[in-house]
């Protein structure tokens, strides 16, 4: 059976396997996560699973003195998005996230999926928005060579010559160089989980994964495992 899940990452620590080795190790939040609806081929034209995590405020439309309509919770639930919750039997959620699945039927609406759904030892993938870094130069964005540091230079940090001078007289789209740098969707692929904690919902899995504490992250079966 496949399974996925949404999780918060917590941090990162070093934990001791079996044999006395140090594992860097990063603690996920695993759920628990609920699901919304069950797509399948005959209704929706493909097989997949839409969960729910994290409970989100419902959008509370009120009055004040002079009739005015003012937004309690700009960001609650819509009304639209409440009928999608109310149809599945759960509360509205803030984050919601489909995983093509073939065995989607396997799943039930309002079926919980906690952190138990992976053991030790298993291979995942992990994917998550990295932290933002800003407008960045070539030389940290890419790892490029700095020029000549002594007096008369005039290219210390600053990009060098890129493009050709007659033919074609332009630099060709994607060419590296300075720009926005992190903020961005990475996958990892391949990696291990360390220990599972079904009644805290933590994983602890080996290695470092994108994004900042508290950011959410994607977990799913390796697909090259």
């Amino acid at each position: 059976m496949k399974k996925a899940i949404l999780a918060t990452k917590v941090g990162m620590t070093q934990i001791f396997d079996e044999k006395g080795t140090l594992v860097p190790v990063t603690v996920l939040q695993a759920g628990p996560c609920v699901v919304t609806q069950v797509k399948t081929v005959e209704n929706d034209g493909y097989s997949a699973v839409q969960v729910g995590f994290v409970d989100k405020k419902e959008k509370i439309v009120t009055k004040d003195n002079s009739g005015k309509k003012s937004i309690a919770h700009r960001n609650g639930v819509t009304k639209a998005e409440k009928g999608h919750f109310d149809k599945a039997g759960v509360s509205g959620k803030r984050y919601v996230k489909e995983f093509r699945f073939d065995n989607a039927e396997e799943y039930a609406l309002a079926q919980e999926i906690k952190a138990d759904i992976f053991a030790e030892g298993d291979h995942i993938d992990a994917t998550a928005i990295s932290k933002g870094k800003g407008f960045q130069g070539a030389i940290k964005r890419h790892g490029q060579s700095r020029g000549p540091m002594t007096h008369g230079s005039k290219f210390h940090r600053h990009a060098g010559s890129m493009g050709s001078s007659t033919d074609p007289s332009r630099i060709f789209k994607g060419k590296i160089g300075a720009g926005q740098m992190g903020n961005e969707q990475v996958t990892v692929l391949n990696l291990d989980v360390v220990k599972v904690d079904a009644e805290l919902g933590i994983l602890a899995v080996r290695g470092a994964i994108p994004g900042p504490k508290g950011g959410i992250v994607v977990i799913a079966d390796a697909v090259k495992a």
